[in-house]
């Protein structure tokens, strides 16, 4: 009975420590991981003491992680992936290596052995997925195209984990090469299993189950899919946060994506919140008291000197000063990989147990300096791109109207719902915009509409009607999907790219959509008929005619695909003409004749 209290006072501390530091440290702007980090440092064995043991909890907080990856694989749909190809490949490598040789050539002349120096190196090149998705989910910036170049290096260094720990079973004392062979096997073999039940398995196993109706089912085959996964990967000798990863992305198109991704983010958050807590208390503070001058001049000088390699690579790729030094800041720390890293070199005796723990110390300390660093940030970027000063976020809107974009075409749109005395709240992801259209007194809030939370906190379950005016076809798209499955009672408007993105709109079912140009397009070629002399009244007519025809070709194209209606189009090659004028003006065809050329007609 005595144990069972006192399992329960470790729990209670541990959601007690979270919910008291966090609002401090968010409220000091120093941000949530910061936050848990100091907690897990209070109540852990250097603390109150009422965790001796971390490495149990770790273990467990590092769900958290899994369960966030696989959050992210739910957005990466297979094609989103392959276009972000050249900078997983192409940034995310060229960073990964130029870091690496960088921190190696430090540690060598630190006097470490090249082959401690590489391990060292690597396992400090591979960011913190965890605290750095966390701050760019704060920060609003997953789902930017700066945010989107920063994701796609972390799935890089995630990915490098997989050869770097092949690499130290090769360089290991006594490796034997057949194991090593088998372990790679192994791992490939996991890999394609995953595929093949992601591809053939998964979407069936969720019809299944959302036929019975029972939804704590669906959330539980949510928890399986995903630890399924991790473990299936886990067993292969790869990464589990791969894994998820993974599964994630094979789930990213199906049916039940938005599903998934409401039944797992409250498991996601508590662990994830866990795995940092866990993390502070994972500092060792007599390794700290023993050697600090040794341990902060190491993380200093790591942090520097990956900064330095991380803000080359930006530049170099042609990315503006600014969205390099967010780069090199919020990349500068190590990484939850680098305690596996360590820890399978340590155990292959390629460095001893007092070096892993003094490089475990480094990547600990460096990971409590990020959001510190991030805070910084406000003093180092210019005033212009301290983007979200003076901007509010949505949360608890609840306006009758939600309009997502307040650009040229979102502010001449709502002019009439306004107009009219309608409640209409609105969001954006501009802040330069937001602050400016506050001077002509429009509220506008922060908010990125792809998200389900955000769309949520800005009112879209209370709304009659939601208009999309922005200018992101994809993003367009991924907010119908998400309106349609969550808040179908909504009227949904959404302003279309192009022609056969107007298709796509219609198909998905929305109720209102239009071309960016198409009536501002009409009113000009009208405005040139007038100017070139052609009466106001034929003028209008012939408009008229041209919208009747478009509507016309629309309804065809909608039943028989983009070329359905081509001969509705008025085109400008000039039709053939005989060369000569016929000497004899056509006669009509006798009753017999046309009744023959009928019959023969197809």
């Amino acid at each position: 009975m005595e144990a069972h209290g006192n399992d329960l006072l470790r729990v209670v501390a541990l959601l007690a420590a979270g919910v008291v530091a966090v609002p401090i440290f968010r409220r000091l702007g120093l941000g949530s991981v910061l936050g848990y980090l100091a907690a897990g440092l209070a109540i852990g064995p250097f603390g109150l003491r009422l965790f001796t043991d971390p490495q149990a909890i770790l273990h467990v907080a590092e769900l958290g992680v899994v369960l966030f990856l696989f959050l992210i694989g739910l957005e990466m749909q297979p094609s989103h992936l392959w276009r972000l190809r050249r900078e997983i490949f192409g940034l995310g490598v060229a960073q990964v290596l130029a870091c690496g040789v960088l921190l190696t050539l430090l540690c060598t002349a630190a006097g470490f052995a090249p082959v401690v120096s590489f391990i060292a190196a690597m396992g400090f090149v591979l960011s913190s997925t965890a605290i750095v998705m966390q701050i760019l989910e704060e920060r609003g910036d997953v789902s930017t195209r700066r945010g989107q170049r920063i994701v796609s290096i972390l799935l890089l260094e995630d990915l490098a984990i997989v050869p770097l720990l092949a690499l130290v079973a090769f360089i290991a004392p006594d490796a034997g090469g057949g194991v090593r062979w088998q372990e790679i096997l192994l791992g490939l073999a996991a890999l394609a299993a995953l595929v093949l039940a992601g591809k053939y398995l998964l979407s069936p196993l969720f019809r299944l189950l959302a036929a019975s109706g029972a939804r704590e089912v669906m959330t539980a085959a949510a928890l399986l899919v995903v630890l399924g996964a991790a473990l299936l990967m886990e067993v292969g000798g790869l990464s589990m946060a791969m894994g998820a990863f993974l599964a994630g992305v094979l789930l990213s198109e199906s049916t039940f994506r938005h599903q998934l991704e409401a039944d797992i983010e409250p498991f996601r958050g508590i662990l994830l919140g866990l795995f940092f807590i866990s993390v502070g208390m994972s500092l060792d503070l007599t390794v700290f008291r023993e050697q600090w001058l040794l341990i902060l001049a190491g993380t200093a000088a790591l942090m520097l000197v990956k900064s330095a390699g991380v803000y080359a690579v930006a530049r170099l790729m042609r990315a503006r000063h600014a969205e390099s030094l967010v780069r090199a800041v919020l990349l500068a720390q190590g990484g939850e990989f680098a305690f596996v890293l360590y820890a399978a070199a340590a155990a292959a005796g390629i460095i001893d147990a007092r070096v892993s723990a003094l490089l475990t110390a480094i990547v600990i300390v460096s990971m409590a300096l990020t959001p510190l660093g991030v805070v910084a940030l406000r003093w180092l970027l210019p005033k212009e791109e301290q983007s979200m000063e003076g901007v509010e976020a949505a949360a608890g809107l609840g306006g009758s109207v939600l309009v997502i974009g307040f650009g040229r075409f979102g502010q001449v749109a709502s002019q009439s719902l306004l107009a009219r005395g309608f409640d209409v709240a609105i969001i954006d992801t501009d802040t330069d915009m937001i602050r400016s259209a506050a001077d002509f007194g429009f509220k506008i809030y922060y908010g990125d509409g792809t998200r389900l939370d955000v769309l949520k906190a800005s009112g879209a379950e209370k709304a009659r009607a939601l208009l999309v005016c922005i200018d992101d076809r994809a993003a367009a798209d991924r907010i119908v999907a998400l309106a349609k499955s969550e808040f179908p009672h909504l009227k949904l408007l959404v302003r279309s790219y192009d022609r056969q993105h107007s298709l796509k709109l219609i198909g998905a079912g929305v109720d209102y959509q239009v071309r960016e140009t198409f009536h501002s397009a009409m009113a000009f070629g009208q405005a040139a008929l007038a100017q070139l002399g052609v009466p106001d009244e034929e003028a209008a007519q012939i408009a008229a005619d041209v919208r009747r025809r478009d509507a016309e070709r629309l309804q065809l194209e909608i039943a028989g695909g983009l070329a359905a209606g081509a001969a509705l189009v008025q085109g400008n090659v000039p039709k053939p003409t005989p060369f000569t004028p016929p000497k004899q003006a056509p006669q009509p065809l006798s009753e017999e004749t046309a009744a023959v050329a009928g019959r023969q007609e197809p």
